[in-house]
């Protein structure tokens, strides 16, 4: 009788240890599953902590040709513009919203000044009524000091711009 208590005792001693065993290799499961995680969201490239220092060459995409006016250097242009960080898994490798002008007041600049070099290299050659695509590196944009905090240094930009008027 002895023998059988101290059996019984023994086996819900392994019992209850076994049981902690495998609770505790789920929780430590569980907390690395949610350590990878949260490792993996503070790897996003297009946040306003996060710079796009991805090397992505100067580009323009034309998604709609304008039959307008021409936009040349030194002439005023009034656009719609809409600007987002680069993030390579976007849709168009758009990330975070950073501005834009539609539903608001259009932008006049003069090509060539006053705005960053990739702004005013991708409106070039527009026409009235064009809509472009233009990815600009840092160096054409705002470079290692970024314009925080909304866009980081060393920021790849994609902008879409409408060209609405030429002066």
């Amino acid at each position: 009788m002895v023998s059988a208590q101290l059996t019984d005792r023994v086996g819900v001693h392994l019992a209850d240890s076994l049981r902690f065993d495998k609770m505790g290799n789920m929780i430590r499961n569980a907390l690395m599953g949610l350590m990878v995680a949260v490792a993996a969201a503070g790897c996003s490239k297009d946040t306003a902590t996060s710079p796009s220092t991805v090397n992505v060459p100067f580009s323009t995409t034309d998604l709609r040709v304008g039959t307008g006016a021409e936009a040349a250097t030194g002439r005023a242009a009034t656009v719609n513009y809409t600007l987002w960080l680069y993030n390579s898994a976007g849709t168009d490798n758009k990330g975070t919203l950073v501005q834009t002008s539609v539903g608001g007041s259009p932008f006049t600049f003069t090509v060539g000044t006053g705005v960053i070099p990739g702004f005013s290299q991708g409106v070039v050659g527009m026409k009235v009524g064009g809509l472009r695509r233009i990815t600009i590196p840092p160096s054409l944009g705002y470079g290692s000091q970024g314009q925080p905090p909304s866009i980081p240094g060393n920021a790849t930009l994609i902008f879409e711009i409408e060209l609405l008027a030429v002066q």
